[in-house]
């Protein structure tokens, strides 16, 4: 990737972080598909550093933490004894701060207690305080939440501030050949450990930014025919974009970006120093 363009870089990575495909992408801007694949890599090794790094010592009052269903290759249901491991079904687990619209921590895997605990240890590593957990009923968030986040008093276990949020949907009778998503019925909420505030406790925003995700990034889109390769390909895309979305996207509601509202950054990034980081650390 050294002999590609710095300002033909920028170029890619602004279409991708946009919602453009690989296959649209290389027509715009004339990489072909096997240079824009291994760019794809190279930002994604380089953001991953960059989150792990610039994000230490955030300080919040809640995080809300939900998981988000795409596929590598094929769905579970189509996967052979003799495809690869990692084809199939794969899931993003993401963590998002509601006030400064920061996403601390992300972790591309599966659906098991394995990954519910990588996750939370991300999280724990930059993330300072106290903070409340406003989740799903996934079962696997108990024991990975109370591993990293539970403290000890001198004679037993703080568990932290926890709440769940259920939703139900209604069963809609659509016109046969539509689609059209469920519509809300009724929220469950739950205290599951601590106090956690009831009022403020949702995952509506974590779920926004799922949607987000799915618009700008077409191996994630529903009822589409674009989808990932790779455990590696899938892996790198969400942390371009995280980072992207973190350092350099200015969100509408805050007037800057989530990490200078978090005080993880004192000045918006450019594209330009995200492309620019990825050629330093994506190799």
């Amino acid at each position: 990737m050294s002999r590609t363009p710095i300002d033909h870089k920028i170029a890619a990575v602004s279409m991708l972080t946009e919602g453009l495909s690989l296959r649209a992408t290389s027509r715009l801007t004339g990489l072909s598909r096997t240079r824009l694949g291994k760019l794809v890599l190279e930002m994604g090794k380089a953001s991953e550093r960059l989150l792990d790094e610039k994000i230490r010592g955030f300080q919040c009052e809640q995080i809300e933490c939900d998981e988000f269903w795409t596929l590598i290759q094929k769905r579970h249901g189509r996967v052979r004894a003799t495809d690869p491991a990692d084809v199939g079904d794969a899931w993003v687990w993401v963590a998002v701060d509601a006030d400064s619209k920061l996403i601390p921590a992300h972790h591309v895997g599966a659906r098991r207690m394995a990954d519910a605990d990588a996750f939370m240890r991300q999280l724990r590593r930059r993330v300072e305080g106290e903070v409340q957990f406003n989740t799903d009923r996934l079962h696997t968030y108990r024991g990975a939440i109370f591993a990293e986040f539970s403290t000890w008093n001198g004679t037993g276990l703080d568990r932290p501030d926890w709440a769940t949020v259920v939703k139900h949907f209604e069963t809609a009778v659509e016109a046969e050949g539509r689609y059209a998503p469920p519509r809300v019925d009724s929220v469950e909420k739950r205290a599951e450990s601590g106090n956690p505030d009831m009022e403020r406790a949702t995952t509506s925003h974590v779920e926004s930014q799922h949607l987000h995700f799915r618009m700008r990034n077409k191996r994630a889109a529903r009822l589409s025919n674009a989808f990932s390769k790779s455990l590696e390909h899938l892996r790198a895309a969400p942390a371009t974009y995280y980072a992207h979305y973190n350092f350099v996207r200015t969100h509408g509601t805050i007037k800057t970006t989530p990490a200078v509202a978090g005080g993880m950054a004192e000045r918006p990034w450019s594209l330009g120093e995200l492309v620019e980081w990825g050629e330093m650390y994506g190799r």
